[in-house]
């Protein structure tokens, strides 16, 4: 064919020959990888079909739902399913085939089977379990030991849900006045972050077991949906392997959910749980009133059993005490005889003994004394001596040096005709000291002159 087409003519044969081809209604099994609305009503799908690994993707294709048509396929689809049309779902639509010049290939879907959906559903739900149930965990949390005095709660929940609040309300608030210490771990329970939510929790949990007794998974009341967020494999399987038992309140009265199967406890609503947690409260409480009034009648028949041996042993050990005191008695006797015998025989030792010593203390003292004397003597006769001594030797110097002083002695050396010159108080001893015109004191012996320095002379070399 050697015609020149511009893309538009192109577009337009490739149009009318899928319509030729392709003209009728299609039943499509697809997954839904994608869906959005738009400000006008419709809605955009992407459609896909996944390998057999339910990993890579097979194929793929655009959809959509005219508003028209979508207000009632979807109204009729979660009145059917109790589900809202979301990604993961495998649905059966009723397509035809379009195309445009600009957008290209899509499927205008006009009808949907629900129960396609609800049976698949039903068979992912199935497939979850059968899988928890080969890998032999399906009941690893139910089989952990419960905690008798379950006071430490771990609550994985939307601080904003109302089943929240009323399960804190419900358990603050009971009518034993028990005391429970609660933590929130924040969680996302419904919607495609639900799965993450949950295990972040419960890995932050983990993280710190020893805080916890329990850990309770709770939200309040809602549609089918919700609860299929919890029909999820690894929600399941973090739970079955989580080492604390797990309580769930997901607030569904007709099913349960993976979550709710696996875990120790399924309970319809949050205020159930609280009950529960207040009742395993009320029975540990019960038991240890039970335990006290049994201890308390075993240990009055101890006692009482104890009492009548001890009254029998009390008769007969009095007159064997008896006996045991008259040959005390007897013994005592004996022993103070022999005692004062003995006692009398070593004042008679002692008395000689003591005469002995003093004696020899006397004649021990004399010779110390004496001894003692005659060196303190010979130390005073040592002592004088040297105090004489150094007596005279200090005076000697003494005397020396007041000869000295004398000597220097300022008077004495005026007296030999000498002076003292002074300048301002001070005295010179050097010519340097002096200016012209200063005033100079000369002291004598019997007086004092001044004078005025006019000439000044140095001695050179």
């Amino acid at each position: 064919m050697t015609e020149k087409l511009s893309l538009t003519q192109l577009q337009l044969i490739i149009k009318d020959s899928l319509y030729l081809s392709l003209p009728d209604f299609y039943w499509v099994i697809a997954e839904i990888a994608e869906i959005k609305e738009n400000s006008a009503g419709h809605c955009y799908l992407e459609l896909i079909e996944k390998q057999t690994d339910e990993k890579n993707i097979r194929s793929r294709a655009k959809a959509i739902i005219w508003s028209s048509r979508y207000r009632f396929l979807k109204s009729f689809f979660e009145n059917i399913t109790g589900e809202t049309l979301r990604e993961g779902f495998k649905i059966l639509v009723k397509i035809k085939i379009e195309y445009h010049e600009i957008y290209g290939l899509s499927l205008v879907i006009f009808d949907i089977d629900p129960a396609f959906t609800i049976g698949e559903m039903a068979v992912k739900r199935q497939l979850i379990i059968k899988k928890l149930e080969e890998e032999g965990v399906f009941t690893m949390n139910k089989e952990l030991d419960f905690p008798v005095v379950p006071q430490r709660i771990a609550i994985i929940s939307s601080k904003n849900a109302a089943g929240f609040t009323d399960f804190i309300n419900h358990l603050t608030k009971n009518s034993f006045g028990y005391i429970f210490y609660t933590v929130l771990f924040e969680t996302v329970m419904q919607g495609i972050d639900t799965e993450a939510s949950v295990i972040n929790a419960l890995d932050k949990i983990a993280s710190r077991l020893n805080l916890f007794d329990v850990v309770v998974l709770i939200r309040g009341g809602g549609s089918q949906t919700d609860l299929s967020w919890f029909d999820n494999y690894n929600i399941a399987y973090h739970i079955t392997q989580f080492p604390l038992p797990v309580i769930t309140g997901i607030g569904h009265e007709k099913d349960l959910s993976v979550a709710d199967m696996v875990a120790y406890q399924s309970l319809k609503t949050p205020t159930a749980v609280a009950d529960y947690l207040i009742d395993c409260m009320n029975n540990a409480e019960n038991h240890l009133n039970e335990m006290r009034l049994e201890i308390i009648d075993k240990s009055r028949i101890i006692v009482d059993g104890n009492r009548n041996r001890i009254e029998t042993w009390r008769m007969k050990l009095i007159p064997v005490a008896r006996i045991m005191i008259s040959d005390i008695k007897e013994h005592l006797s004996e022993m103070k005889i022999e005692m004062i015998n003995f006692g009398k025989e070593r004042i008679v030792r002692a008395g000689l003994a003591p005469a002995n010593l003093k004696a020899r203390l006397v004649s021990a003292s004399r010779a110390l004394i004496e001894s003692t004397y005659s060196a303190f003597n010979q130390k005073r006769q040592s002592l004088i001596s040297l105090t004489v001594n150094s007596v005279d030797r200090n005076s000697l110097k003494i005397d020396t040096l007041e000869n000295s002083l004398k000597i220097l002695n300022p008077e004495n050396v005026l007296s030999r005709g000498y002076t003292i010159t002074s300048l301002k108080g001070k005295i010179i001893k050097s010519s340097k000291l002096v200016k012209e015109n200063d005033i100079i004191k000369t002291l004598f012996v019997d007086g004092s002159v001044s004078s005025r320095v006019t000439e000044k002379e140095e001695e050179k070399g």
